[in-house]
């Protein structure tokens, strides 16, 4: 990790870790500590639990359950059923302790911090200690397998105030946060059984996002994804057929044609794919072949902390509004996705690459999954990749 950044780890009174990723003094030099004890009388996550008649059981953790007819695993997480959905901003678990107050029941201990990280309370990947990681099967049917979806979730809180988003914070802080993308990536590859670790932002409500909050998250899968494998697939393939890598020959054949090229710096493209699904999507390459993002130079890192703000401010740009009889712009709800490398012997195929989307096809409309989309995975696109290149550089900041 970068000088820049320091990271002090602790832990929450239920057992779960948490991350400090500091980038302001006196933090950064470690002359000052944020609050490290969480006084709030949770239980032990891993404590047996009571049953309807009272009486003591191990807990459980989510499972997943492999679906025979397209191979993919389907997780099954019903505690997350009771987690907090859009509290009051009074109330919001992802603030900053107040000052003087009693303490809420947030998760951060402290009254301020600069990026925090921590195991998710409501996690639908979840490793239980001593349970173990076998597959086995459902109702005594071999067509049907199941096993512990034995991961990990985390939350990664870009900054302490509800009322800014990332890309309202700057440069600097943004580097903060690739800072502990690439921490937290590298650790949760080693843990045993952990195939492949994904960072991701959902931002928006009508993307579904239950807390109003700065934030993203990290899962750790105990599998390789039905997306990173279908690439895999692709890149297996190509190799085969062509004997070139598929990556760096769709990145090349974008930086020859131009076409939907949004911004090119000495280390990545940002672009609109050939192929693109929805209303706004773009993809960020870096152009050196990269499995993570721990693997990223200083100099690669710094120069994504700039563009990928630029990036999000090009995204809540693409639509013009009239609000109060002056002219705005409509911030977009969006995914945020890193493809990084699995583990294992798949790695060498696939390469770190970030694809953004949003379903915002309109002022006020927003794309839905029809029958094609839903039913059959045939997807349908209601405009052209062209024509999202062409928005997207009329109002990028170069």
């Amino acid at each position: 990790m970068a000088a820049r950044v320091r990271k002090t780890a602790t832990k929450l009174a239920d057992g779960r870790d948490f991350f400090y990723f500091d980038d302001s003094e006196p933090y950064v030099s470690g002359e000052k500590t944020r609050r490290l004890d969480d006084p709030r009388p949770l239980q032990n996550r891993f404590a047996p639990v009571k049953d309807e008649d009272g009486n003591e059981k191990p807990v459980t953790g989510p499972t997943m359950r492999l679906d025979p007819l397209t191979g993919e695993w389907v997780v099954i997480a019903t505690h997350r059923m009771n987690r907090t959905f859009l509290p009051p901003a009074d109330a919001n678990p992802l603030a900053p302790a107040r000052p003087g107050a009693a303490y809420q029941d947030g998760e951060i201990p402290d009254t301020d911090y600069d990026v925090v990280v921590f195991e998710n309370r409501f996690p639908s990947l979840m490793q239980i200690p001593g349970e173990p990681v076998e597959v086995s099967d459902l109702d005594g049917q071999s067509v049907w397998k199941v096993a512990p979806a034995a991961g990990r979730c985390e939350v990664i809180c870009f900054g302490p105030d509800l009322n800014r988003n990332l890309v309202d914070m700057g440069p600097s802080r943004m580097r903060t946060v690739i800072e502990a993308w690439a921490d937290r990536t590298r650790e949760l590859e080693r843990i045993e059984g952990i195939k492949q670790v994904f960072c991701f932002e959902n931002h928006g409500e009508a993307i579904g996002v239950t807390l109003h909050h700065p934030h993203g998250q990290i899962y750790a899968y105990p599998y390789i994804t039905p997306r990173t494998a279908s690439m895999i697939r692709q890149a297996r393939q190509y190799r085969e057929n062509t004997g070139g890598d598929l990556f760096n020959d769709v990145l090349a054949a974008e930086l020859r044609s131009g076409r939907r090229i949004v911004d090119e710096s000495e280390h990545w493209v940002l672009y609109v794919p050939a192929a693109s699904r929805w209303p706004i999507e773009m993809h960020l390459m870096p152009k050196r072949d990269v499995k993570a993002l721990y693997e990223l130079t200083d100099e690669e890192r710094e120069e994504l902390a700039h563009l990928y703000l630029r990036m999000l401010k090009a995204g809540n740009k693409f639509f013009e509004i009239e609000e109060g009889g002056q002219k705005t712009y409509l911030e977009i709800p969006y995914v945020m996705s890193w493809h990084q490398a699995p583990v294992g012997e798949e790695r060498e195929l696939m390469r770190l690459h970030m694809q953004l989307h949003s379903i915002q096809r309109a002022p006020g409309k927003l794309k839905y999954l029809g029958g094609s989309e839903s039913g059959m995975g045939a997807w349908i696109s209601d405009t052209t990749p062209e024509k999202i290149a062409d928005r997207l550089r009329e109002v990028y900041e170069k």
